[in-house]
């Protein structure tokens, strides 16, 4: 059921009232947030690497892996933390 809430999260489920569904994230949302956090935060990465290693290659290196890897894992975290209801 949740993987099939994940790639339909646009369709409305007979448990869903209008409310739950008004107050859902939509998909765009949280890769447009995944993309604008990311960008601070390679850049952070960046930064603390090149001073750790002293290599300016080094630190482009590990900022340009890190910001791929970050947003798939962070768009996945939060289509996850949308479909618990917990303090919603």
């Amino acid at each position: 059921m949740i993987i099939d809430r994940f790639f339909n999260s646009n369709k409305l489920n007979e448990e869903d009232s209008f409310e739950d569904v008004q107050n859902s994230e939509k998909p765009i949302r949280s890769i447009v947030k995944a993309i604008s956090w990311r960008i601070i935060g390679t850049l952070d990465t960046m930064v603390i690497s090149w001073i750790i290693t002293g290599e300016l290659a080094i630190a482009l290196s590990i900022g340009s892996i890190e910001v791929v890897t970050k947003m798939v894992l962070y768009y996945g975290h939060e289509r996850i933390w949308n479909l618990i209801k917990w303090r919603k």
